[in-house]
C-alpha cells in the first residue's frame, strides 16, 4: 500500500478507502479491492481479495496497562479467495484478519516482539510475546473456536528458531522436545520477517503464520530512510 494524504481517505461504517484501495464490509465477507504500484518494479497490482470469517470475535486484547497499544483479532479463523493480476495469484483457501492499534510508536514502548497464528483442530491459537521498553514481558496465549469464543491457554514453551534472512532473531511456541521450523517465506526485513513455520502445539502438528519484529533495529536511523523506498508516499489523491 501507499502512504498517502489525508485527501486520499474516506470513511464510512462500512468501507474504507484510502486512495483507489478500499475495504467494505458487506454484511457477511470483507472485500478488499486493491489497485496500488508495487515496489521496486513499480508495477500495478490490481484484484480483489474476499475474507468469509467463520465467526466474529468481540475480544480486545491490551499489549500495555494503559491501553496505548491494542491487538484485535477480528476473525482469527476464515476462508479467503484472492484473485489479483499475477499468475498464480488466484487461489482459495484457509486465512484470519486482526489489526494492531495504538497511539505511541511501536519503537518508544517495545524492544521485541513474536506473534503466532496456528490453525488447530476446532479453531485457532495465537500467542504473543513481547519486550517492553520498561522490562517488563508480555505473553499472550488464546484459542479461538469457530463459532468465535476465546479462551486463555498455558502457552507451550518458547522454541528457537534458524534466524531470518536478515539475521532477525526468532522463537515461536512448540510442544517440549519438538523443533519448529520454516516451511514458506513470507517477507524479510533488515527489522522484520513473516513466514509460515511448522510447530507442534497441544500434540497437533500444524502449520500457521510467524512474525518477529526487532523494534530496536526499526529505531535506528540508517534504517528508518529504507521504508521511505519500500512504502512510497503520496501527499495528496483525487477520486
Amino acid at each position: 500500500m501507499t502512504d498517502r494524504g489525508e485527501s486520499a481517505l474516506r470513511l464510512s461504517p462500512e468501507r474504507l478507502e484510502v486512495g483507489p484501495s478500499s475495504y467494505t464490509w458487506d454484511g457477511t465477507s470483507l472485500v478488499i479491492d486493491i489497485n496500488e504500484i508495487s515496489t521496486p518494479h513499480c508495477q500495478r497490482i490490481t484484484g480483489q481479495v474476499r475474507l468469509h470469517p467463520d465467526a466474529i470475535t468481540s475480544i480486545e486484547v491490551p499489549l500495555k496497562a494503559d491501553g496505548s497499544h491494542i491487538w484485535r483479532p477480528f476473525a482469527p479463523s476464515a476462508r479467503i479467495e484472492v484473485d489479483l493480476n499475477r499468475p498464480g495469484w488466484k487461489w482459495q483457501g484457509h486465512g484470519y484478519f486482526d489489526a494492531n492499534f495504538g497511539t505511541a510508536a511501536l519503537e518508544a514502548d517495545f524492544s521485541y516482539w513474536t506473534w503466532a497464528r496456528m490453525p488447530v483442530k476446532g479453531g485457532a491459537v495465537a500467542f504473543y510475546d513481547a519486550k517492553r521498553r520498561d522490562g517488563s514481558d508480555l505473553s499472550v496465549a488464546l484459542k479461538f473456536d469457530d463459532s468465535g469464543s476465546v479462551s486463555e491457554v498455558e502457552p507451550p514453551p518458547k522454541a528457537r528458531l534458524a534466524r531470518s534472512l536478515w539475521l532477525v532473531r526468532r522463537e515461536t511456541r512448540a510442544d517440549a522436545g519438538f523443533t519448529p521450523r520454516q516451511v514458506k517465506h513470507m517477507l524479510d526485513a533488515p527489522f522484520y520477517t513473516r513466514s509460515a513455520v511448522r510447530t507442534k502445539i497441544f500434540g497437533q502438528e500444524t502449520v500457521g503464520v510467524h512474525e518477529a519484529l526487532d523494534l530496536n533495529r526499526f529505531a535506528s536511523p540508517l534504517l528508518k530512510p529504507m521504508l521511505a523506498v519500500k512504502v512510497p508516499r503520496r501527499a495528496g489523491w483525487k477520486s
